[in-house]
């Protein structure tokens, strides 16, 4: 998984070299850039960490790269420095997910606080993350009728119901449901349908067999096959 980084990235050598000074000495891994393209050439989509970003840069400007990084579907939690206050693209920089909005010259009390913050929701992120791609490779081991099984069960159907809607017999539809909690690693629908919920993934997904194919599926059910 590798350490959380702070990532300074910010146009004066100065801020640079203080604010990677401060930060060393309060036990953080410390990484710094003298601009947003510079960063963004050296950037691990998949590295830990935060950024500490100037607004006013040359180029591609701290809103530039948060926003770049947003189309990147980056984890990182921003937290903007800037040299003076600017309502406006406070409003916006928070609105677009930054943790933080400071002005320079900032409190170490405040700036310390506002990384802590954002070192936080970055590892939620990241957790967030890898739960959902766990839940994703396990959907991915079901078959295209088990999966409209599972969508009709999440729905709060029975067993009873679901059978009628999808022309099979309820044995078949109880055969289905035992393979899905199987191959999802869970003993209960509700178990299932909540890590599916945390995880944050939609329980509807169309047929991408053709009916023959579901019906050949479920005669073998019923046959005992």
């Amino acid at each position: 998984m590798g350490t959380p980084t702070v990532f300074v990235v910010d146009d004066d050598p100065s801020v640079r070299k203080g604010m990677a000074r401060l930060l060393a000495s309060e036990g953080f891994t410390v990484e710094v850039f003298e601009s947003g393209s510079a960063f963004l050439a050296h950037y691990d989509p998949l590295a830990p960490g935060c950024v500490l970003l100037d607004l006013e840069m040359p180029g591609i400007s701290g809103m530039d790269l948060q926003h770049a990084l947003i189309d990147q579907s980056s984890d990182l939690a921003i937290v903007f420095l800037t040299g003076r206050g600017d309502i406006h693209r406070s409003v916006q920089a928070m609105k677009s997910g930054a943790v933080d909005f400071l002005i320079k010259p900032v409190e170490k009390t405040e700036l310390l606080a506002a990384l802590a913050q954002a070192l936080d929701r970055n590892a939620a992120m990241r957790k967030r993350r890898g739960e959902r791609s766990g839940v994703e490779q396990r959907l991915a081991l079901l078959t295209p009728r088990e999966r409209e099984v599972l969508a009709c069960l999440a729905s709060g159907r029975r067993n009873k119901q679901i059978a009628a809607d999808l022309g099979t017999v309820e044995k078949t539809i109880k055969v289905h449901r035992a393979r899905v909690l199987q191959k999802m690693q869970v003993k209960t629908l509700a178990e299932l349908i909540q890590i599916v919920a945390h995880a944050g993934i939609e329980l509807s997904w169309p047929s991408h067999a053709g009916a023959s194919e579901h019906e050949a599926g479920d005669r073998a059910i019923e046959m005992g096959r």
